[in-house]
């Protein structure tokens, strides 16, 4: 009883607070129109926000973004809009509290979704917490991007990279997030590699040091010059080139990347060969030990 006495307190306390023109401060979505959205204050009148005072983004859709229960800040605009409400702006405030934000993406890497709005020289638009930003063509994606109108309307994972209030300046990038990503797919995609395992690729390179065999699924393989083959070579070139098929065996796949050896096939490849005279000879054995204990049985008179 005490605690809802003190809670009761708060509100009314609350509910008779001085609200100025300028002031920032939040409230609850009650309800969302085509014209407005109306919110709770905690104060004896509710505040309202017209549509057009909600974001800077052309697109923005108050019934797609807001639901009842949202809180949201925004600057007073008037006390008293004529009939009694607390007119808003959430422009306004984001205009301030946005750049706070944009910052704080920035300092900690946050990864967001942006939507390309629209193509202009040198990159593309999007808005992020309402404000316009700018992703260079360079910028856009880990691969060459040459027409960025054709990015128009899709939706790209990018980070905040310059954030600069006061030239009104936001800068974010997607390549840092798509390199990030793939190379992220790549580790992935190499760890459900498993070591002693056989595999069948392409040459596709060749260094000094040994040759990288493409596996397929966008894996590539080093067979060390070491790994190649049982002889003593002294140059790559002596046993392989490039878009040549082989097989290798993996021998580990240690930080992301995979290792290969050749050597390795041929001595199981030996192995099985010994293994199959050895059961050659010993058949042999058999069959003659067998064909000469007949011979004797049969030069016995019984």
């Amino acid at each position: 009883m005490a605690e809802s006495m003190k809670d009761f307190e708060k509100e009314l306390e609350r509910s008779f607070r001085t609200i100025n023109v300028g002031d920032i401060i939040s409230g609850t979505v009650v309800a969302v129109s085509d014209d407005e959205v109306t919110l709770d204050l905690g104060y004896f009148a509710p505040g309202i926000i017209k549509i057009e005072n909600l974001s800077n983004d052309p697109d923005y859709n108050a019934k797609e973004q807001l639901q009842p229960g949202d809180v949201i800040e925004a600057t007073v605009v008037s006390t008293d809009d004529g009939s009694g409400n607390i007119e808003l702006s959430k422009k306004e405030a984001n205009d301030v509290l946005a750049w706070e934000k944009l910052e704080e993406m920035k300092q900690q890497e946050t990864i967001v979704t942006v939507r390309i709005k629209e193509s202009v020289p040198a990159g593309v638009i999007g808005y992020l917490e309402g404000i316009r930003a700018f992703v260079p063509a360079s910028q856009i994606s880990a691969d060459y991007v040459e027409d960025t109108s054709a990015w128009i309307g899709k939706d790209i994972r990018v980070k905040v990279i310059t954030v600069d209030p006061e030239k009104e300046k936001l800068v974010l990038s997607g390549k840092a997030v798509a390199r990030q990503e793939r190379e992220e797919e790549h580790n992935h995609r190499v760890a459900m590699l498993v070591p002693g395992s056989v595999v069948e690729g392409t040459v596709e390179s060749i260094m000094p040091y040994g040759a990288f065999v493409n596996i397929g699924n966008g894996i590539s393989g080093l067979v060390h010059i070491s790994q190649i083959s049982q002889k003593r070579i002294s140059s790559v070139h002596e046993v392989l080139k490039e878009g040549q098929k082989v097989k290798a065996k993996i021998l580990n796949t240690n930080d992301g990347k995979v290792s290969l050896s050749m050597k390795a096939l041929e001595d199981i490849m030996e192995k099985a060969e010994d293994e199959e005279q050895a059961e050659a000879v010993e058949y042999s054995s058999n069959e003659t030990a067998g064909t000469s204990l007949g011979d004797l049985l049969s030069g016995l008179k019984l």
